[in-house]
């Protein structure tokens, strides 16, 4: 594995090499291979972070590895360089990258440019590692994705629902979407994936049913705080709630990757009530991405 760019470019056998490979670095934390050892690594960030940021400073340190934090503002990418020619630049002085931005093209571009690892760590296409760390969750919660059924409720043409997508073609588990028609994935993009793994309901309560994981993501991401209130509104019949929870199969586990809005995507009653599996999939981000370091640098 030469990047980490998104789930399409993953294959099912390289996705399970990532999640048992984090599942044996989270176990043995504290005895981690120091594989980053006299290499520096830059953290490129023009969208803000908590999870993202924390777990891949943490990670890479415990790897035995430097890093340097930069934001779009801390950066001449800020003032209209090319993305290219801050990626032959940083090529020549750093180890590898990772970034959260908003276009996909540029995480790629970079990539091609500096010839250094890069990980994508959100862009608005895709969030690749909040998705592996989430797998990773389900194996440790329920002992695996096969044969189980995920519904993602919400925004269902966002960056991480489009990431479950991918994630359900190469791995075969079951998905639903659960979106008003306003919020569906676009027909371009099923029609890309090919996947007979993943239907979408327009209904929540008939998209829960029998589910094993009922998954949720803010309604409004970055970049779309214009669009606030009309979004609330016209989501506001996708709230995980007791009634949902109680469609779903009786063990069937809650996820959110986090921030959450008590009151909108998940009611305040039901965020408390599965905190323990919403918190340990926060901290998986750390043993996920470290496994991703591993991968790239093998």
């Amino acid at each position: 594995m030469t990047h980490l760019l998104s789930i399409e470019q993953l294959s099912a056998k390289e996705i399970e090499k990532i999640i048992t490979l984090a599942g044996e670095l989270k176990k043995n934390r504290y005895a981690t291979p120091q594989v980053l050892a006299d290499q520096n690594w830059a953290l490129i960030f023009t969208k803000a972070s908590t999870r993202t940021r924390v777990s891949f400073e943490v990670g890479i340190r415990e790897l035995g590895g430097s890093v340097m934090f930069m934001s779009g503002a801390d950066m001449q990418l800020g003032r209209g360089e090319p993305v290219k020619d801050t990626a032959r630049v940083m090529g020549r002085m750093v180890d590898g990258a990772v970034i959260r931005t908003y276009a996909q093209k540029d995480v790629d571009e970079f990539a091609k440019y500096s010839g250094i690892p890069t990980i994508n760590a959100l862009t608005d296409e895709e969030h690749p590692c909040q998705i592996l760390a989430d797998l990773l969750t389900i194996k440790q919660r329920l002992g695996g994705w096969k044969g189980k059924r995920v519904c993602f409720l919400g925004d269902g043409d966002c960056n991480v629902a489009r990431a479950w997508i991918w994630a359900a073609a190469k791995l075969g588990f079951e998905l639903v979407i659960a979106a008003p028609k306003a919020f569906q994935p676009a027909a371009a993009f099923l029609k890309k994936v090919k996947t007979k793994h993943v239907r979408v309901e327009e209904n929540p309560l008939k998209a829960a049913a029998g589910c094993d994981v009922l998954y949720t993501d803010v309604w409004v991401s970055m970049g779309k705080e214009e669009e606030s209130a009309e979004r609330i509104k016209i989501l506001g019949g996708y709230q995980i709630d007791d009634a949902l929870v109680a469609a779903a199969k009786k063990k069937a586990i809650v996820m959110h990757c986090l921030p959450a809005y008590r009151g909108k995507e998940i009611t305040a009653e039901v965020m408390e009530d599965h905190a323990g599996v919403i918190f340990e999939q926060a901290e998986n981000r750390l043993h996920a991405q470290k496994a991703i370091l591993v991968r790239l640098v093998s």
